[in-house]
This record gives structure tokens, C-alpha cells and sequence, in this order.
């Protein structure tokens, strides 16, 4: 029953995440003739030179696509694709009269960029996509282990080139700026940007630090045995992952009970496992 709710909450993030995209097109994009990569912007260069319907223009141009990410990114894939790629020409279409329109060229960039990226990424969140470019970036994303939004920017920058043949260049370079703020909002979408900290101790009073961090802040740690490269002394290192009230905690007593100890306090863009994805506690609600 579980799977059931997981598999339809994946299908709300991709309607959300999908009427995003389409908003973020006929508000900012269009009617400030930003080609700002993807089909969205192959359909706004046709529709500046033919006056052909993007919403129409999209929809066609995605089935081919759709069955090379049917085959490649496999079935579970393609359904929330399916429904992406037929909701965003839905929405443009939906939405080509909406009387909310953004014609400042930076401003349909920076807005239309943000709006754009948050969409996209909540579709990546489901695990789906909406079609067209966004489809190639994920084939990319499986084959070269790059970000989802570093992806989307290599593919879509290569339509914004081709956009120069219509649009002048001040218009290519605000669309450029666009495809670089939607890779950004994307990735801040798809890693969870928490203030948790992750937290190197490297000591030689292992006991003492061990109840700090599991006593006053109730963290669990893991401890590895290493040798001081300048005094060959044996020595602890302890990895605790905290959030930041707790990090401060412990950078606390750690400054008053041991400021001998080495400490580096790193910033853990996303953590998974007990404490955080997972409850704290093994079945017991404390």
C-alpha cells in the first residue's frame, strides 16, 4: 500500500512540477522571446518565424523523443514522462491567454529561470520528466553522473546557439542567463540544501568526546583509527553528522573541554539514514 502512495504522490510532483513549466513559459518566456533551451525554446524561435502554436509544436516534437526515453530510462520512466509531456503542452495551451506577462528580457530571465528550474526539479523529484530536452538531460544525467542541472545546461545551451539565427544577441545572452538560473534552482530542487553539518574530530581523547556527542546532542558517530602524518601518535578520528543548533552545541564544549582536538565542521548539502530521512529512534516515538 505504501508503494501504491509513493507511486502517486510521484504523479502529483510531476502535474505540479509540470504546470510550473508551463506557467514559467507563457508568463516569462515567450513574451519575452527567450529560446532559453529545450523544446520550449525550439518552439519559440518557430513560433517567432512560422506564428506555429508552441503548445502544438512541443507536443509533436516530444514523441520521438519519448520513445528513445521509454527504451533507455525504462517503463516507470516513461509513464511520468507520458504524463509531463502531455501536461506542459496542456498548460501552455491552457494558459496562451493568461493576462499575467513578464516583457523585461531580465526579468523573464531571472523569474522565468527560478520558476522554471523549481518545476523541473519537482518533476525530477517524481521521478519523471516533462519530455522534449528534459528527457535527453536525464538520458545524460544516467550516462555521465553529472548534476541533473549541469546536464540540462549542456543540452539546452546548445539551442540557445542556434537561437542567435533569429534573435539578436543581447536576447541569446539573457536566455543563456536563464538556462544558467534554471540548472541552479533545479539542483537546489533535487539535493536537500539543510543546515546539517557533517563533523570531523580527530583526537586523542575519544571517550570524552563520544559522551559530548552522544549524551548532550544524542548523535550517533563513527570512529576510525588513524596516525598523526607530523607525530606518528595514534590517534581517533570521530565522524558526527548534526544539525546546525547541535553543531554549535558541540563546537562549544569541544572549544572548552578539548581545544587541543582538530576539528572541521563541512556543510552536508544531503543526508540519508537514521536521524534525518529515517526516524532517530529504532520503533519508538521519544
Amino acid at each position: 500500500m505504501a508503494k501504491k502512495r509513493s507511486k502517486y504522490y510521484d504523479y502529483l510532483l510531476v502535474i505540479i512540477g509540470a504546470t510550473m513549466v508551463g506557467l514559467a513559459y507563457n508568463i516569462f518566456l515567450l513574451p519575452t522571446k527567450l529560446a532559453a533551451g529545450g523544446l520550449s525554446g525550439v518552439s519559440t524561435i518557430l513560433y517567432e518565424l512560422f506564428e506555429l502554436s508552441p503548445a502544438f509544436t512541443q507536443f509533436i516534437m516530444n514523441i520521438p523523443i519519448f520513445i528513445i526515453g521509454w527504451i533507455v530510462l525504462g517503463r516507470d520512466f516513461s509513464e511520468k514522462t507520458l504524463l509531463g509531456t502531455f501536461w506542459v503542452p496542456f498548460v501552455i495551451w491552457l494558459s496562451e491567454d493568461i493576462p499575467i506577462m513578464i516583457t523585461n528580457p531580465f526579468l523573464g530571465a531571472l523569474y522565468g529561470g527560478i520558476v522554471l528550474g523549481i518545476g523541473l526539479g519537482i518533476v525530477y523529484k517524481g521521478n519523471g520528466s516533462t519530455g522534449g530536452t528534459a528527457a535527453i538531460a536525464q538520458i545524460v544525467r544516467k550516462f555521465t553522473g553529472i548534476s541533473s542541472g549541469y546536464s540540462q545546461f549542456i543540452v539546452d545551451g546548445l539551442v540557445v546557439g542556434a537561437s542567435l539565427i533569429v534573435f539578436n544577441l543581447e536576447l541569446t545572452l539573457f536566455a543563456l542567463m536563464a538556462i544558467y538560473i534554471t540548472g541552479k534552482a533545479i539542483d537546489a530542487v533535487l539535493i536537500d540544501t539543510s543546515r546539517s553539518k557533517l563533523i570531523l574530530i580527530i583526537t586523542e581523547e575519544e571517550e570524552k568526546i563520544q559522551t559530548f556527542i552522544k549524551e548532550e546532542i544524542d548523535r550517533g558517530l563513527t570512529t576510525v583509527r588513524s596516525v598523526g602524518g607530523y607525530t606518528k601518535r595514534e590517534k581517533t578520528m570521530i565522524l558526527c553528522v548534526a544539525d546546525q543548533k547541535e553543531a554549535v552545541h558541540l563546537k562549544k564544549r569541544l572549544e572548552e573541554e578539548e581545544p587541543s582536538s582538530f576539528v572541521i565542521f563541512l556543510n552536508a548539502s544531503e543526508i540519508l539514514g537514521r536521524g534525518f530521512s529515517l526516524d532517530k529512534y529504532y520503533g519508538q516515538n521519544l
